[in-house]
């Protein structure tokens, strides 16, 4: 591991450490917003007193950012790494204590939800694209053993909301352009009267890509409507759509071709034309009644529509294996879901108490369906039919979770959570050299958790918890056999994870401070056989271990400065050995792992700070984050290179007619150090990596109204 990069961000947050020196002076200066843990079941409790660690960051347009990734408002979340690709075919990577960090497309690991409605399917597979973030107000994080209670694939979760209608209406318009003809732009409107509101966004951005062959565009929108209702009631509705065709891929690089040119992109890229065009639309409602003496119902019901249609880089001679299913991918489905859920707060044995029981389930159809890529000597384009089945995934779940104050300063949380998630897959493709491998399996597991929290100080807590939690294969892991042959992998097992978290929390006004150790066991780890082409397969390699610390501040000091911490330290490993494959083309495996490997795509160091001066109309803003080095493989024969990056931006305000005027400038990787921004985890061409960006300028003017606003 280098410790260049840690070393060098660790001077700069030497400099911000004067700041606790001065946050007990501003203890009064802001009250801590109590917020209620909007992500879970139970309603009434605040994240300060659950044994878990909670942040919660605010989207609230001062930003200055072009607001298209939802990796721009994360750094500063212990624990949580947000690798933005520049790569628009394959979505965000995100990975949270180390879960998460295998997924080469879309998120593992992690269960999201947008307002209330999930974004990750049965199968434990989400995707970011949709988050509407022009519209949005606060995204929250939830790490530890209590994200088990939220079923299959929690290793966290990560939730977004938009912001509620209100009265007098108001809106924003903002403008952003970058480099690389990068252009951002989005609008919203809410507004309400009486007992209803509605809050409407639209965005589209549009970038020719930092490298060669990585341009896209996309549109995202986003609308929600409420109506209160009698007796303290709501009804809510949430329609969102994405549209991003044709987003260019520019694959992953070796080493070499990092080291030559890291703008460049694989011969095969271009060759192929690897692009990926997504489609979505979808549909939610909640509705929440009281209906008295504490007791509260809730019901929710969400259905939607998504295409994806992946042009792969597949060897024209690996097409040949009649079992291949083609270097063209097109997923064509619809998925919905539904969650019952009755609360009630009051007294057991005259202490606060509150509990929740509930139940949902949620299916996915996909038809799933494979195409050569090629037609003669054309390539990059759908030829022949190679594979046709039909996948069904459903999960049915039931949940209970409890928060009593047992006594003044102690409280306790448990909960349980009993899953069941069955596959299917129906071959229409069957000939005399592809036989049927229509197939199902049926997952099952029950994820208990408990907690308890010491508050020696109104605003300081201490809190154990520990529980377990499982990960089913996705279809997406399950699509291709690390044998190479044809059919789903159903000889693919769940990894069962056992969780230990110990933690603290302070707070005087507006400063916080938390820190956590944790330490998570899993049995049966799912891990990637081998990559090629932007095809992967996977198979189980036995236990596995992640601990670590995290640690978080935020400290308001002088009177206009601010500086944030964000720290984690992880240690991930392979517990057991197992055989491995090596090298392109692999399916035999040909080398034995010894116990002890680091797990690939985990670094042991992620440090990120925010020094921050705002008075007036001005705001100014250094951060600096660094991350170690990573492993590439299971074999850890290669790393990535820690490296560390400084940003600076700034932003001025004006009141204007009926609202105000903000321009934004920021400078990204303004020392243009050259890095590798994220990896491809056992690619098996050996394209690991790829590059992050170099120095870029953001510029953008953001105008925000209010009916009745004449300043």
């Amino acid at each position: 591991m280098r410790s260049s990069p840690i070393l060098l961000a660790a001077a700069v947050s030497a400099a911000l450490l004067p700041a606790v020196a001065f946050a007990q002076a501003q203890a009064d200066a802001a009250d801590l917003d109590r917020v209620v843990v909007t992500s879970g079941p139970l309603r009434g409790v605040a994240a300060f007193d659950t044994p878990a660690s909670v942040s919660r960051i605010a989207v609230d347009g001062n930003a200055a950012t072009a607001g298209v990734h939802v990796s721009e408002f994360l750094d500063a979340v212990p624990g949580l790494v947000a690798r933005d690709r520049g790569n628009y075919a394959q979505d965000l990577q995100l990975s949270l204590r180390g879960f998460g960090a295998r997924a080469t497309f879309g998120v593992r690991g992690l269960r999201l939800y947008a307002d209330g409605i999930p974004a990750t399917m049965p199968d434990g597979q989400g995707q970011v694209s949709h988050f509407a973030l022009a519209g949005a107000e606060r995204i929250e994080v939830l790490r530890g053993p209590f994200s088990a209670l939220h079923g299959n694939s929690s290793g966290g979760v990560l939730q977004l909301w938009t912001a509620d209608g209100v009265a007098p209406t108001q809106g924003h318009v903002q403008a952003s352009s970058g480099r690389h003809a990068s252009h951002a732009l989005s609008a919203g409107v809410r507004g309400g009267g009486g007992a209803s509101g509605y809050a409407l966004s639209l965005s589209r951005f549009e970038t020719d890509g930092w490298r060669a062959h990585s341009a896209a565009r996309r549109t995202t929108f986003n609308g929600k409507w409420h109506l209160d209702t009698a007796r303290g009631g709501r009804l809510q509705v949430v329609a969102n759509a994405l549209d991003a065709p044709d987003a260019q891929d520019p694959l992953g690089l070796t080493w070499t071709q990092y080291r030559a040119d890291p703008r460049q992109v694989a011969p095969v890229a271009t060759q192929f034309d690897t692009r990926k065009s997504v489609a979505q639309r979808q549909l939610g409602m909640t509705f929440e009644q009281p209906v008295g003496d504490g007791h509260v119902l809730r019901a929710m019901a969400y259905g939607g529509q998504r295409e994806v249609e992946q042009f792969l880089a597949l060897p024209v001679a690996a097409q040949a294996n009649p079992l291949n299913a083609g270097g063209v991918i097109d997923l064509d489905g619809g998925y919905h879901g539904f969650d019952l859920r009755w609360n009630w707060t009051g007294l057991l044995a005259d202490r606060p108490f509150e509990v929740a029981i509930g139940g949902n389930a949620d299916a996915m159809r996909q038809h799933r369906r494979g195409f050569e890529n090629f037609i003669g000597e054309a390539l990059g384009v759908r030829g022949a039919l190679r594979r046709d089945e039909r996948n069904r995934v459903r999960n049915l779940d039931q949940y209970a979770q409890a928060w009593w104050q047992v006594a003044p300063r102690w409280a306790v949380q448990a909960g349980v959570r009993r899953s069941r998630v069955d596959f299917r897959a129906d071959d229409d493709y069957i000939t005399d050299s592809n036989p049927d491998d229509s197939g199902r399996v049926r997952y099952a597991q029950t994820t208990p958790v408990a907690g308890v929290v010491f508050s020696p100080h109104d605003d300081a807590r201490v809190y154990l918890s520990a529980g377990r939690g499982f990960e089913t294969p996705t279809f997406n892991e399950l699509g291709y056999r690390a044998d190479g042959g044809a059919g789903l992998a159903f000889d693919l097992r769940p990894a069962t994870s056992r969780n230990v978290e110990l933690g603290a929390k302070w707070r005087a006004g507006a400063v916080r401070v938390e820190a956590a150790l944790f330490r998570a066991t899993t049995d049966d780890e799912i891990a990637v056989a081998r990559n090629v082409a932007g095809r992967s397969s996977f198979r189980n390699v036995g236990r596995s271990v992640r601990e670590g610390i995290e640690i978080g501040a935020t400290l308001p000091f002088a009177e206009a400065w601010q500086a944030q911490l964000a720290y984690t330290w992880i240690d991930a490993r392979f517990r057991d050995g197992f055989p491995l494959c090596v090298g392109a083309g692999c399916t035999e495996p040909v080398e034995r792992l010894p116990p002890g490997t680091a797990i690939p795509g985990v670094p042991r160091q992620q440090l990120f700070t925010r020094l921050q001066w705002q008075r007036a109309d001005w705001r100014l803003a250094l951060e600096a984050q660094a991350i170690a080095s990573v492993s590439v493989n299971d074999r850890g024969s290669e790393r990535a290179p820690g490296h560390a990056l400084a940003h600076v931006e700034a932003s001025r305000q004006w009141a204007v007619p009926h609202g105000t005027l903000r321009a934004f400038l920021r400078i990204d990787n303004l020392l243009d150090r050259t890095h590798v921004g994220s990896i491809i985890v056992n690619e098996g061409n050996g394209r690991f990596h790829e590059p992050g960006p170099g120095r870029g300028v953001l510029a953008g003017l953001r105008w925000q109204w209010a009916a009745g606003d004449n300043h």
